[in-house]
């Protein structure tokens, strides 16, 4: 009897145990089974569930075995899209080193003056485990490396601009390996274009087509404002950089009256990291420097024959001038549209403030649109222009500006008439729409050579590569 009663006692309790593990399974499975990192929690399921489409159920890469050199901190700097560019780089970087990257820290003193972290912008839990096979990953340094970074004990440097990645092997691998944590306080444009190993380039290109995902709210919002614009037939969206800070950097003034030059030559001098101080406007706008007015490019959209009742979605922060300035271009195009203007001021309300987030939206409508015209060869306008060739080479108009201010000058003295002025604009552009093209490569003056993330010709699709045309 007392065996019988040890046994059916031991199956009472194994069946409680089974039970309790099947209900603890569905809890510790996914993170077990797919190897989740301890640092995800349950609010970001239930936020993706929210906000995520089918897709964000995947399964993960496998993570990638290496003895690791180190760890690399990283201090991005600029707007939302310089920044972009920087993390892939960092990544790259780290890859190639071996090193333990923690995941980036974005800029919050640059004149947008954006509080947010990098988990406001982007899903950091799939940006981590996305890469888990290529780099390590971590929200922050481990305890006692986290105390010594705290009390800013860590070699803190900038590298060198445009660098080959034999620079990182050769200068900054050893003093990771010395001081085992390396911070690089600048980033941007820190890797060269050209030159660079296949695997590496393509690596860049992952982290930025597939890893740098927007956060699910931002995602939510940007799809919401495309599909309001899709109910209403095709649209076009004008990126116009004709923003306070944009002007006060470049020192382009044109229209403006003496109160706004004197108010953007204040701002020019209260950065002090904006180096140029003394600029001749007229000179900047004849070479092609300065982005187009409101005024420009109404008469450049009607020369190239844009539909004037396309919607036209304009991806921009506060126009200087406001409506006095928009007068003439939403008089040319009447069904000119903003995110405000689309969506209730509840929608954006945590947005506000947050200039990279609301960037971040307009960079997912941009790649909806069926056109793309930057007014300015800006970061976002480059790296934008990138995306849409990655995803099947979508129209992108890219603007000659220095040919536009020439003929827009001619046209305006009589020199030229409508039809000889349109003609010789969309003569200009017929092979600037975003079509397959090689990267013009200038060794020796990497910073005017075409830019990577404008066009990663390694990462896409193998159609025909057109040769180059230099207007």
């Amino acid at each position: 009897m007392k065996v019988w009663i040890i046994r059916g006692t031991a199956l009472v309790l194994l069946w409680t145990c089974l039970v309790q593990l099947t209900t603890l399974g569905d809890t510790w499975g996914p993170r077990v089974l797919k190897g989740w990192p301890s640092s995800v929690n349950q609010d970001s399921h239930s936020l993706d569930a929210k906000f995520l489409p089918a897709h964000s159920a995947r399964v993960l890469p496998p993570k990638r075995v290496y003895q690791n050199n180190g760890y690399l901190m990283v201090s991005c700097n600029g707007g939302l899209n310089q920044m972009r560019a920087a993390i892939c780089d960092m990544v790259a970087i780290a890859r190639f080193l071996n090193v333990t990257l923690i995941v980036p820290e974005l800029d919050k003193t640059s004149f947008w003056a954006d509080p947010s972290e990098f988990e406001d912008i982007f899903d950091v839990n799939h940006f981590i485990t996305s890469l888990r096979d290529e780099v390590r990953i971590l929200k922050q340094l481990p305890p006692r490396l986290k105390r010594r970074a705290d009390l800013g004990i860590v070699h803190t440097m900038a590298p060198i601009s445009w660098s080959h990645i034999s620079y990182y092997q050769n200068q900054i691998l050893p003093l990771i390996k010395k001081h085992k944590i390396v911070h690089l306080n600048r980033t941007d444009a820190r890797l060269a274009n050209n030159g660079q190993p296949l695997d590496l380039q393509k690596l860049r290109c992952r982290v930025n087509f597939n890893a740098l995902r927007f956060t699910p709210q931002i995602e939510h919002l940007g799809r919401r404002i495309a599909q309001r614009l899709r109910q209403h037939g095709p649209f076009l969206v004008l990126h116009l950089r004709y923003e306070m800070d944009m002007l006060a950097f470049s020192g382009c003034t044109q229209r403006c009256n003496l109160d706004e030059m004197e108010e953007l030559t204040r701002m020019r001098y209260a950065y002090p990291w904006w180096k140029e101080k003394i600029i001749n406007s007229e000179l900047k706008r004849k070479d092609g420097l300065c982005p187009l007015t409101p005024e420009e490019t109404a008469l450049i959209l009607r020369a190239l024959d844009i539909d004037r009742d396309i919607q036209i979605y304009v991806a921009a922060g506060e126009i200087y001038g406001g409506q006095r300035r928009m007068a003439g271009l939403a008089a040319a195009f009447p069904k000119l549209v903003r995110k405000e203007t689309l969506l209730g001021s509840d929608d954006l309300q945590i947005f506000q403030n947050h200039s990279s987030q609301m960037a971040a939206l307009d960079y997912l409508v941009s790649l909806e649109s069926d056109i793309f015209i930057p007014t300015y060869n800006g970061n976002m306008a480059k790296v934008v222009e990138g995306h849409r060739r990655f995803l099947g080479f979508k129209k992108t108009i890219l603007l000659n500006r220095k040919l536009l201010v020439e003929l827009m000058d001619n046209y305006m003295s009589g020199s030229l008439s409508w039809q000889q002025f349109s003609s010789a604009v969309k003569d200009a552009h017929a092979t600037r729409m975003g079509d397959p093209q090689k990267r013009v490569v200038i060794s020796d003056k990497p910073k005017e050579e075409d830019y990577f993330y404008a066009n990663p010709e390694e990462c896409l699709q193998a159609l025909k590569i057109k040769p180059l045309s230099i207007l």
